[in-house]
């Protein structure tokens, strides 16, 4: 088939990568300069890095640089993305600076995609473009007075030179990771930095107890298997079944150690609620020196506040709290989240794409019920983001082999309406239109795994239990699904219908 693909973070060049060793002939569009989706340079604020250590965040069959740090820098996940996308030789099939303007379906099937270079036909369509592509900034009173004194109002993926912040008062929207991450890096060079939080989070230190890794907490089936899932299986059902006290004495324990280690009651900093809330839509690692800086002064949270408005004092822009502080602002950056949004799809096809609550209906967070040749990559946001894209990737290249016995349209729809309901009673509706399963990365990736034969096997599903996982584990699988689907070529001509079943 001929196959376009919007976007070239992991779930765009995994995709490629893996159906171009399907046989198919991949296009991937890419309005970026570069390669490497949320991690691209142009979207890059300052301080930006992950959130899983190296060993985790990265693709089956191609480990991160043994030089990389424990936590790579933002710079550093784009390089290995587009080194990635060398090694295996789909770099020149990317075309970077190329936006997808439309993308209408033909009536002989497959579509029309219309880029800012042309239009051209395709047999099937993949969306990768993130559900991260499309920055939220909230709609301020006074946003344009204050822009016409001076003043810059942005989202953080927009902000991405430091000196733009050199001896300025600053204000950041938000107490998510990104909004941590670039508050610590703007106290280098600004003269205030202020962050105002709705709502605080509860915050995983890197090291629990300056000691424990935290992937050894929330990278493994344990640590995954302490929060309940839609269905309970195996060892989770003792869990919270009659081993709950044990589970919760668990949870507790680690919240008095992190309230502790953070000095999260001093510094009058303890969130609302329990640590469980930690999964309720996103796991937030706690920024090194965010809270020394609180400490110290450099860093200046208002907890539970919004802003009422932006505007201008004595001809300085300056933003006014809804309790009527107000904070000097030459500077508000909005760490405040993304639109899950298909800009490019007509009204019509993607009002066939979600339910009347505007949440995504797609079997295994990938297949429209009703749009024909169109399937998504990395709506499976999660811990473990490139292993997830990278597995509905393989459960693409199979379904268009004709690898899966898809369950009938009425039973597909009822599953996805009751996961779409527990997710939103789960997260309190911060489910991201139901594209963010967090933090059941393993469960995802266990049942996308199940539909296509394949598994990990006992034992290393058991190792995952109690450490944390390895991607390079599940590189046997996705070989042994590409060798059985690859087109055989015999006498010159490709036979893309022949099954190989893999040696062992």
């Amino acid at each position: 088939m001929r196959i376009a693909i919007v976007g070239a973070g992991f779930a765009g060049l995994s995709s490629a990568k893996i159906l171009t060793g399907f046989g198919h002939d991949v296009t991937v569009f890419e309005k970026a300069p570069d390669v490497g989706g949320v991690w691209s340079r142009s979207r890059r604020y300052p301080g930006l890095t992950t959130q899983n250590d190296k060993g985790t965040y990265s693709l089956s069959d191609y480990p991160m640089p043994r030089h990389y740090p424990e936590w790579p820098s933002g710079e550093q996940v784009q390089q290995y993305l587009e080194s990635y996308a060398r090694h295996f030789g789909i770099l020149d099939r990317v075309r970077t600076s190329t936006e997808v303007l439309s993308a209408e379906p033909r009536a002989a099937g497959g579509w029309t995609v219309t880029t800012s270079a042309g239009a051209e036909d395709v047999d099937h369509l993949v969306v990768a473009n993130g559900i991260f592509s499309d920055p939220f900034v909230p709609d301020l009173p006074g946003a344009d007075e204050f822009r016409a004194a001076g003043g810059r109002y942005c989202h953080a993926s927009e902000f991405t030179v430091l000196e733009d912040a050199r001896d300025r008062d600053v204000v950041v929207i938000g107490y998510g990771k990104s909004s941590c991450d670039i508050a610590v890096a703007l106290t280098a060079v600004s003269r205030t930095t202020t962050v105002v939080a709705r709502e605080l989070l509860w915050k995983m230190p890197r090291r629990i107890a300056g000691a424990l890794n935290y992937k050894y907490l929330l990278l493994t089936r344990l640590g995954e298997g302490l929060f309940r899932y839609a269905r309970l299986v195996g060892f989770e059902k003792f869990l919270h079944g009659a081993g709950r006290g044990v589970r919760d004495g668990m949870m507790g324990s680690l919240q008095g150690q992190i309230v502790r280690q953070l000095e999260l009651t001093k510094l009058g900093l303890v969130p609302e609620g329990s640590l469980e809330d930690i999964a309720r839509s996103t796991v937030s690692l706690a920024t090194e020196g965010f809270y020394e800086g609180v400490a110290d002064g450099t860093i200046d949270v208002h907890r539970d506040a919004v802003i009422a408005r932006l505007g201008v004092r004595g001809g300085e822009p300056v933003a006014e709290l809804a309790d009527g502080t107000v904070v000097p602002a030459d500077v508000v950056v909005a760490g405040t989240g993304f639109h899950q949004r298909v800009p490019f799809l007509s009204a019509e096809v993607r009002d066939r794409l979600v339910d009347e609550r505007g949440n995504f209906e797609l079997y295994r967070q990938i297949l429209p019920h009703t749009v024909a040749d169109l399937t998504f990559c990395g709506y499976n946001s999660s811990f473990l983001s490139p292993l997830s894209a990278e597995v509905a990737a393989l459960w693409i290249g199979t379904h268009l082999a004709g690898g899966i016995a898809l369950p009938p349209v009425a039973e597909r729809r009822a599953f996805v309406q009751e996961r779409l309901r527990w997710m939103e009673e789960r997260t309190r509706g911060k489910h991201a239109r139901g594209t963010n399963i967090i933090p059941f990365s393993l469960h995802n990736i266990d049942e996308m795994l199940s539909d296509l034969g394949e598994g990990i096997g006992r034992r290393r599903r058991f190792t995952e239990w109690l450490l944390p996982v390895d991607p390079g584990a599940y590189a046997r699988p996705i070989a042994r699904l590409t060798a059985r689907h690859r087109p055989v070529v015999a006498g010159g001509r490709t036979s893309p219908g022949t099954r190989l079943r893999a040696a062992g």
